[in-house]
């Protein structure tokens, strides 16, 4: 499926804004040497088991994974676990008040993981602006704040040899006053510090469409989510919708793209879901 026709398809809901590594902004490569996983997907298998799912997950072909917390393991443990089954953990989930209040913390478990990216994956309700009853500008000035903030975390990272990147979901998406506030915090973040983890099923259930992005804000979008839709807007395993994901790796390049995660939020069988999507993807490399 070309862009024109997804676009259509999709009534302009867009594609997937990602970043490649920096060899593929010269233009040597658009797909990435190992598909990831973000383990939220199997969350309920790795409550259970740590071990036994990672082990699960490099089984099917994965080489990267995405932590949304430890199930109770160390770092050390985490660590020994992945590198027992020959994975690596570029990124972590952390919440807003994670960040705030332990991020030193979330610093010595990077370094002893392997993490390259701290990744802010989520804003409660209370935590977004507006939430206390606010409008318009208001609501856009503190999106301007909340990128300042950001950009703290920017720096502190940058300190500790790490990056730091947003998730963003649908509310993002949302106009006020006549501005994204998706695209307020793109601009008001300094590329130097924030990168941006873009979520296709998001990205496309707001309204926004990825070629737009990825033009309008060139490398700015180290990470991404692989997530598919249905025209209905339901979320289903990669290859199961109607996103395009041929055409979004072509303009990786362009967008900046290093790291691509496999995410199903829901998933019936979380194991039979990242086989079938990682036999698509798998199936691109052809």
């Amino acid at each position: 499926m070309k862009r024109r026709r997804f676009v259509q398809h999709s009534l302009g809901a867009g594609l997937l804004v990602t970043c490649a590594p920096r060899e593929a902004a010269a233009g040597l490569r658009t797909l990435p040497e190992a598909w990831g996983l973000q383990l939220y997907t199997v969350r309920s298998l790795m409550a259970r088991d740590v071990e036994r799912t990672l082990a699960a997950v490099a089984r099917i072909g994965y080489g990267e994974v995405e932590f949304a917390g430890y199930f109770g393991r160390s770092p050390a443990e985490i660590r020994a676990a992945l590198d027992a089954r020959g994975l690596t953990a570029p990124a972590v989930h952390l919440s807003l008040e994670e960040l705030r209040s332990n991020f030193e913390e979330a610093v010595d478990a990077a370094a002893e993981i392997g993490h390259r990216y701290l990744v802010l994956p989520y804003l409660a309700g209370p935590e977004r602006p507006g939430a206390d009853g606010a409008t318009g500008t208001a609501v856009v000035d503190g999106y301007r704040r909340l990128a300042d903030e950001l950009n703290g975390f920017g720096a502190r990272c940058r300190e500790a040899g790490l990056r730091f990147a947003y998730h963003n979901h649908d509310f993002e998406l949302e106009e006020v006053d006549g501005l994204r506030l998706l695209d307020v915090m793109i601009e008001n973040t300094d590329p130097e510090l924030v990168c941006y983890e873009v979520d296709l099923f998001w990205l496309v259930h707001g309204g926004g469409d990825p070629f737009d992005y990825f033009s309008r804000y060139p490398g700015r979008f180290d990470l991404c989510h692989v997530k598919d839709r249905t025209t209905e807007g339901e979320m289903v395993d990669v290859g199961a919708g109607v996103i395009d994901f041929e055409a979004i790796f072509e303009q990786s390049a362009q967008a900046g793209l290093i790291h691509y995660f496999v995410e199903h939020d829901a998933p019936d069988d979380p194991i039979a879901s990242v086989r079938l999507s990682y036999e698509h993807l798998a199936a691109l490399d052809g």
